[in-house]
């Protein structure tokens, strides 16, 4: 099924490149909040920018989405200019989002009442994933919805999983934020300890992500923090905004995250003395903080 008519609202930066990858095999039409970036999108990948996600969305046979949060998720479906507004009956909205698993149940029930499909679809990977065309894509949706878009996230994603109905790949993309806020923070202690020790960092990380220790994190984000370079990556303000989702979720199920926790109030702290725009792995900045003070 390849050519599907397809929209993609947010080009942000992960938007960005998973629009373009799609654009590569599909009839892409994009809506962006600032003009000028689907301007420049469309000037890289062809197809054509909308004024509204209504304008995008109509005659789409898939309608993706990946803007900021609920709120944001909520704006560009709903109302008069929204994407519910300008689906044909028999589209397939996909929430690329990293949201609540309500909201995707609430999606789930309005596209339902006028005649779409609905795929809850948060992806993993990062800004590398997205342009290397290698996210992990978690899903929550009938088979058979899923089936009907997989062409569209095969574009850009180099593993698709099934987690389960709707409402699921978002529980699920919480388990992927839950523990990469306790590799982060345990990246982060071990390498400032590391440093505190007068290791030979370059030898330690080669020794340790040869072992049981190791992790994305480490391999991809272990230098950088220890040369304090967080001028990159998954912002601060993104992760926390995710644990919140996590910890609100949490609090539902009755399921303790007390790393989670802990980790939400390092990003709360940074996020306070204005660093809600770097990288997560940021956060080794606080525990060099905290032995320097030790040390006085």
């Amino acid at each position: 099924m390849a050519g599907q008519k397809v929209a993609f609202i947010g080009l942000g930066t992960m938007g960005y490149p998973m629009a373009g990858h799609a654009a590569a095999t599909h009839d892409v039409t994009v809506f962006n909040r600032t003009a000028s970036t689907a301007s420049r999108w469309v000037a890289e990948h062809g197809g054509s920018a909308a004024d509204t996600p209504r304008q995008a969305a109509a005659g789409a046979d898939v309608v993706c989405t990946c803007v900021g949060g609920d709120p944001d998720v909520r704006e560009v479906v709903y109302g008069e200019h929204g994407v519910l507004a300008g689906m044909a009956p028999g589209a397939v909205l996909v929430d690329h989002t990293t949201a609540s698993a309500v909201l995707a149940r609430e999606l789930a029930a309005a596209a339902a009442a006028g005649g779409f499909g609905f795929v809850d679809a948060p992806v993993s990977g990062g800004q590398a994933g997205a342009e290397s065309g290698r996210l992990s894509i978690m899903c929550g949706a009938d088979p058979d919805t899923l089936a009907a878009v997989r062409p569209v996230l095969e574009t850009y994603g180099a593993f698709i999983t099934h987690v389960g109905p709707v409402g699921h790949g978002q529980l699920a993309k919480m388990v992927n934020q839950i523990l990469c806020a306790a590799a982060v923070e345990g990246a982060a202690e071990a390498l400032n300890f590391a440093l505190a020790a007068g290791l030979d960092t370059d030898q330690v990380l080669a020794g340790v992500t040869k072992g049981a220790a190791n992790s994305w994190y480490l391999e991809n984000r272990g230098h950088t923090m220890i040369e304090g370079r967080f001028d990159f990556g998954f912002a601060v303000d993104w992760i926390r905004k995710d644990l919140r989702i996590c910890l609100d979720e949490a609090g539902r199920l009755g399921a303790p995250l007390p790393l989670s926790a802990l980790a939400e109030a390092d990003y709360q702290r940074l996020q306070d003395r204005g660093d809600g725009r770097l990288d997560a792995t940021a956060v080794i900045r606080l525990r060099s903080e905290e032995s320097t003070a030790g040390d006085g």
